[in-house]
């Protein structure tokens, strides 16, 4: 069975991977493993065979059942595979036990998940939240590193430890204190962040947050709204750090800030350990969910439900919210059409090519448009500092004449910052509510 090629680190060998996961009975199987097929790659992990189960749910003691287990056996060893990936999480005890029974190193779903992130993480908070949700995954995992060593140590009623139980113990204290640290670490820079998040209400420009399945192409969107230059290699979790870009519409600034793709299953720890990142999401004024409409039915409305479920684990689900159905240039007119029909509110669009973007960009000023109004202004020349104010706000001035009696301003103004200029107001913002529109 032909996959995509392996993503490994420059210089280095992909490492031999075999892939085994539980199915329930009728499960479609390339359906279900195309995206740990993915993982994979996205992992520099060469795939060198899968075994597939199907039953009701998996063995509590070594996740596949007795016959299986021997045939995994053989077939891990014939493939000559240096690990075993299983499409699932796994709890230490059946991680044990599989490694024991194949005598092969094993990581479950969400260590794979961590691993992708670990070389994916660029800045200092993305490799700081990758070390924590490692280490608080892997703390009760540890005891089966030092078995070899706690069978040295004498048994039942020896009267003393032996030294495998020391190490662990020192391994827990040493693992224990890092997470402190990084957590003190993660709450000062989250400190800084929400510094920022407070100058840019502040200065009232819109934000506007990029949510959406892995790989559906918002880190492409990004770019093409501002020309920013954002990696958009195809492949999952590229995106891992937010990163936030602006661009003008009908004169109004509007920040977008392109966060870490979600995906089914989503371990709750990468949410958890990610609460920084995805509050750039939670903190939006709109959200725009890029689905890629390139997808197959069942597949879209899976990936749309995921992306859905981790908004509203992080309580964005409340925060208005526009599907953007992406890639569109792939796809024939009667797709198109069914799409359109299944989703008559969406704006469809392909960042690749651009079609459709002007049409995103008059959705989003007409969803903000209720944040502006029009107000006039005439600010004597003494008080220069009210321009430095406004100027500062970031937003848009449509006209600007300097005249005997001071500086006379057409701007809109966020709703809540009107009061700050009353003084100098000559048209009360409801006359000059047709204007511009």
């Amino acid at each position: 069975m032909a996959h995509g090629q392996s993503d490994p680190a420059p210089g280095s060998e992909p490492e031999r991977g075999f892939l085994v996961t539980v199915l329930r009975q009728g499960a479609d199987t390339d359906d279900e493993l195309a995206e740990a097929r993915e993982l994979l790659r996205a992992a520099g992990v060469e795939p060198v065979g899968e075994v597939v189960q199907h039953r009701t749910s998996p063995d509590p003691r070594t996740y596949v059942g007795k016959g299986k287990l021997a045939e995994l056996k053989e077939a891990v060893a014939e493939a000559r595979a240096e690990c075993v990936i299983v499409d699932d999480e796994l709890d230490p005890n059946q991680q044990r036990r599989l490694e024991d029974a194949l005598d092969s190193r094993v990581l479950d779903r969400t260590q794979l998940i961590l691993d992708i992130f670990a070389q994916h993480a660029v800045s200092a908070e993305g490799k700081l939240q990758v070390e924590l949700a490692q280490l608080e995954y892997n703390l009760p995992r540890m005891r089966g590193m030092w078995a070899h060593l706690e069978r040295t140590g004498g048994g039942v009623g020896a009267g003393r430890r032996g030294p495998g139980e020391t190490q662990l113990e020192t391994d827990r204290r040493l693992a224990r204190r890092r997470i402190g640290v990084l957590k003190e670490r993660l709450r000062q820079l989250e400190r800084r962040r929400d510094t920022q998040r407070k100058g840019r209400r502040a200065a009232a420009t819109p934000v506007i947050a990029l949510a959406g399945y892995t790989n559906a192409g918002k880190s492409t969107l990004l770019n093409a709204l501002t020309d920013a230059n954002v990696s958009v290699n195809d492949r999952l979790f590229e995106t891992l750090d937010p990163t936030t870009r602006s661009f003008e519409e009908e004169g109004r600034r509007y920040l977008v800030t392109d966060t870490v793709g979600f995906i089914r299953r989503l371990p709750h720890q990468l949410v958890e350990g990610f609460a920084a990142t995805l509050e750039e999401t939670h903190s939006a004024d709109l959200i725009l969910h890029v689905v890629d409409g390139s997808a197959p039915d069942a597949r879209l409305d899976e990936n749309v439900r995921a992306v859905e479920e981790v908004l509203a684990e992080i309580d964005a689900h409340e925060i208005p919210c526009e599907i953007v159905l992406n890639k569109v240039d792939t796809l024939d007119p009667f797709r198109r059409r069914r799409l359109s029909n299944r989703f008559p509110d969406a704006v469809t669009i392909s960042a690749q090519t651009g079609e459709g973007l002007d049409a995103l960009r008059a959705r989003i000023a007409d969803r903000l448009s209720d944040r502006f109004l029009p107000i006039r202004l005439v600010v004597p020349y003494a008080d220069g500092r009210v321009l430095t104010e406004l100027y500062a706000l970031g937003a848009p001035i449509e006209e600007r004449a300097d005249r005997a009696d001071g500086v006379h301003v057409l701007a809109r103004l966020p709703r809540s910052e009107v009061g700050r200029f009353s003084a100098y107001l000559v048209a009360e913002p409801d006359s000059l509510a047709e204007h511009g529109r």
